[in-house]
């Protein structure tokens, strides 16, 4: 393909919403411009300099009315040289490592951020958690680095691979999620399947305990070529007693033959093998052991990685964090990363905005995690669940904007039921407030400890009264964004968008 009809495809891809049904469109020009060949005596060597002035220029003016300028400079340069993301993912010197899933993707590409630094590496990463093309190209506007770390949203990943020609892609987990945007489970599934069949030449990081994303390495001959690194969940003391009735993945992907789970972990997450097919679970290669799950703040595991063990405290709670130290892992493994610094890196890793984030608001000690599926939920009722301290007081936001998906019934697909007398107070806040109270009611939650307060401001007001020692805010995306704003304007932290990287220095060893 010529680059004149190569531009006018990567041109119609760029005019797609960030948000939306676009997984089909996107898979489709990821295929008919195909993978990245390489470095061409033609290609540029850097995008002109008045592209780079007028991204600069929509940074500047952004930050000067108190933006993060996150997405909208990569916006600019991609209107002006549709071929942006190309060029400068070729100025990094060891290539770059695309992380995606429904779950997790943000802490786990911030958990291999964190690893990288470790050794010395300058890594280039869209931390802000900006995922799709605009936010990518903004974070490759601010190299130089040596090596890009970047979470990708599922439906924009087949275009950022073939334009991007990654070394590693991490894929963590598919969940149903935003319906409205990706459509079932099968669509993403099918979209990645024809890019992985496109063979950019990347190494595959996959969890072995979705059936789903393990059947990845089987169903294309482009994976086989090249043997993927697994990663799972090894102690079975943390096994389900049931089967959860939100539980996705639960036929083999191959022949539709129910899957027989020896393990269930989170979800359908787990151990599992198909007596139709002889499908099975992956032996993985990086294998999470000996877990003990912390509380509210901390996870404890050992990590066998190549033979060799590393042995971590997690300074994020719950079993989701622990896969995303895996995956992380085995994406540093595959980059061939020591385990030292593996080990060094995890250490030292500080929550990412919204992700088990903590901030002081006067004496009390406020906990956010974002909640935006019912697979995620789920896993953060058990942990709320099993914090042995007093009632729960908690702050739930939930909004129906296109970031979180404009059907809101999913939360009748989350077991609030499982914090039902654990609770001190409950108030509800965000768009679909009412809604959000009905639901815990039919929970079982008490409804005198339930307060409806659409006002983001007096909502988060009443909870801190309420909670004077500590308050967990639930927020789903948009209305995290609302409320750290809302910290933000009151000083009591910085913007999500400046704060720290949480890495820790090079190690010395």
């Amino acid at each position: 393909m010529g680059d004149e009809g190569r531009d006018r495809l990567l041109r119609a891809a760029w005019a797609q919403p960030p948000l939306g049904d676009r997984v089909a469109t996107l898979s489709k020009i990821a295929q008919q411009i195909g993978p990245d060949p390489g470095s061409r005596s033609a290609a540029p060597a850097d995008l002109p300099d008045s592209v780079r002035s007028l991204a600069a220029a929509a940074r500047d003016a952004t930050r000067a009315r108190g933006g993060g300028a996150t997405a909208l400079p990569g916006k600019v340069a991609l209107e002006s040289a549709p071929d942006a993301l190309r060029v400068l993912a070729r100025r990094l010197p060891e290539g770059c490592v695309l992380v995606s899933g429904t779950n997790g993707k943000t802490t786990a590409a911030s958990m291999l951020a964190s690893i990288l630094r470790v050794t010395g590496r300058e890594v280039v990463h869209n931390r802000a958690g900006a995922n799709a093309h605009w936010g990518v190209a903004t974070a490759l506007l601010e190299g130089p680095g040596d090596i890009g770390v970047f979470e990708v949203d599922e439906a924009w990943l087949p275009i950022l691979a073939a334009e991007l020609a990654p070394r590693v892609i991490v894929l963590g987990n598919l969940f149903r999620d935003r319906l409205d945007a990706y459509g079932d489970i099968e669509a993403l599934t099918g979209a990645w399947l024809r890019m992985i069949a496109a063979d950019s030449g990347a190494t595959l990081v996959l969890n072995s305990d979705d059936s789903t994303i393990a059947h990845l390495a089987t169903a294309c001959p482009a994976a086989r070529r090249r043997p993927p690194i697994f990663f799972g969940v090894e102690d079975r003391s943390l096994g389900l007693a049931e089967a959860e009735h939100t539980a996705d993945s639960i036929r083999c992907p191959a022949c539709e033959t129910p899957l027989h789970f020896e393990l269930r972990l989170l979800s359908h997450l787990g151990h599992y093998r198909c007596d139709g097919c002889d499908a099975r679970r992956p032996e993985p290669e990086i294998r999470g052991e000996e877990v003990a799950l912390e509380g509210l703040s901390e996870a404890d595991l050992s990590i066998e990685a190549g033979g060799q063990r590393i042995d971590l405290r997690l300074g994020v709670p719950g079993l989701y964090n622990v896969y995303n130290a895996l995956a992380a892992t085995a994406a540093a493994h595959a980059i061939g990363v020591d385990p030292i610094s593996i080990a060094d890196g995890l250490g030292g890793f500080a929550p990412v905005f919204g992700r088990g984030e903590r901030v002081q608001a006067g004496d009390t000690d406020l906990l956010i995690l974002l909640m935006k599926n019912p697979a995620g939920a789920n896993e953060l009722m058990r942990m709320l669940g099993r914090d042995g301290g007093q009632g729960l007081d908690l702050l739930i936001l939930l909004n129906d904007g296109p970031a979180d998906g404009r059907d809101v019934s999913w939360i009748w697909d989350a077991d609030f039921e499982l914090l039902a007398d654990r609770i001190g107070r409950a108030t509800c806040g965000g768009s679909r407030a009412a809604e959000l109270a009905l639901r815990l009611k039919y929970a079982g939650w008490p409804v005198a400890a339930i307060e409806v307060d659409e006002c983001l401001s007096s909502a988060l007001d009443r909870s801190l009264a309420d909670a004077p020692d500590r308050l967990i805010a639930l927020p789903t995306y948009s209305a995290l964004l609302a409320l750290h704003g809302e910290l933000e304007r009151r000083g009591l932290t910085p913007p999500y968008w400046a704060a720290p990287t949480g890495a820790p220095a090079p190690s010395s060893s």
